[in-house]
């Protein structure tokens, strides 16, 4: 397969079309790190290419509106999530291509637990102690369809798919916010292009954008529709023999609407939040180790929910 100036549009832009199951947000928190737009897998000819991903988020800080809150408004205190995320991609020509994805998650929750005990003269009392959850479980398969027939060299496409509810949904005491799958089958829908940056042959700039839509839930409960957007620059001219250098940088927005249902805390679920992301590919075909941090830059939510002060993403991939 071969690989053009943009193969740093490679291994990670499918993690915003293919692996956005983690980013649903949740009860007083939400994974913000899913939500990145990260500037890979986009084609540029045909063939196949096979990644991992590694993403950490540590959800720590109560936030409320646009700014932080007291820790005492939110039961909960933290939601922090090891996800291993393979994947796989093939174009069988200039036109199409599908994708596939499967998350496997390591969750820890804490949050605040009351109980009743007795104390002086048998009056009843209500008590709070912090309880830790800690689980293993898959994340919700992603399947998508790529067309990037619009022009000869493949800067342009969309993609539809579904999110198959493969996930965790039913880890004891942890609401269904909270799970490491939602339960939902979801539509995909995508759009990715890229080109040079006032002419420069060294300078690219890309936009890509994707729709997130619940169609079936189960017992009720129903994910917030979520709208993802990234744009952002890259270069293309470090070069170190066979090994290629190319440092990113994009801002991504995300937008999700509250959940509703039974089972639902949709007066904590809704937000919006525009990230900076700094990234680095390392290419020394066909392998490429892919890394990015993400920032919040502005966050906003619903309620009481808890906010990752960074998250961390690296992917190793492999062309064939």
């Amino acid at each position: 397969m071969k690989k053009s100036p943009f193969s740093l549009i490679a291994v990670c832009y499918a993690l915003l079309i293919a692996t956005s199951t983690p980013s649903r947000a949740c009860v007083c928190s939400f994974d913000s790190g899913f939500n990145i737009g990260n500037p890979a897998n986009t084609p540029d000819s045909p063939g196949g290419l096979a990644w991992t991903e590694y993403s950490f988020i540590s959800q720590s800080r109560n936030w409320s509106g646009t700014s932080a809150a007291p820790t005492a408004d939110n039961p909960h205190n933290l939601n922090q999530t090891n996800w291993i995320i393979p994947g796989f991609q093939y174009f069988f020509n200039n036109q199409w291509g599908f994708s596939a994805t499967l998350p496997f998650g390591n969750r820890v929750h804490i949050h605040e637990h009351s109980h009743s005990s007795h104390g002086d003269m048998d009056h009843s009392m209500s008590k709070s102690e912090r309880k830790a959850i800690k689980w293993w479980g898959l994340g919700d398969m992603r399947l998508n369809v790529y067309y990037t027939g619009f022009s000869p060299n493949m800067s342009t496409g969309i993609n539809l798919g579904l999110q198959i509810p493969t996930g965790d949904w039913r880890q004891p005491t942890v609401g269904r916010n909270m799970q490491l799958g939602t339960g939902s089958l979801d539509i995909l829908a995508g759009f990715y292009h890229h080109g040079s940056l006032l002419g420069c042959r060294d300078w690219s700039w890309f936009v890509s954008g994707q729709l997130d839509a619940p169609l079936a839930v189960q017992t009720g409960y129903r994910p917030g529709l979520v709208v993802d957007a990234s744009s952002g620059v890259y270069y293309t001219g470090l070069e170190f023999g066979k090994l290629k250098v190319r440092p990113i940088g994009q801002v991504v927005f995300t937008n999700q609407a509250s959940d509703s249902g039974p089972a639902a805390d949709s007066g904590n679920s809704a937000f919006q939040q525009l990230l900076l992301s700094p990234g680095l590919e390392l290419n020394y075909h066909p392998f490429r180790v892919y890394g990015n941090v993400a920032l919040p830059i502005v966050t906003n939510v619903a309620g009481n929910q808890l906010i990752a002060p960074c998250t961390v993403q690296i992917v190793v991939s492999c062309a064939f």
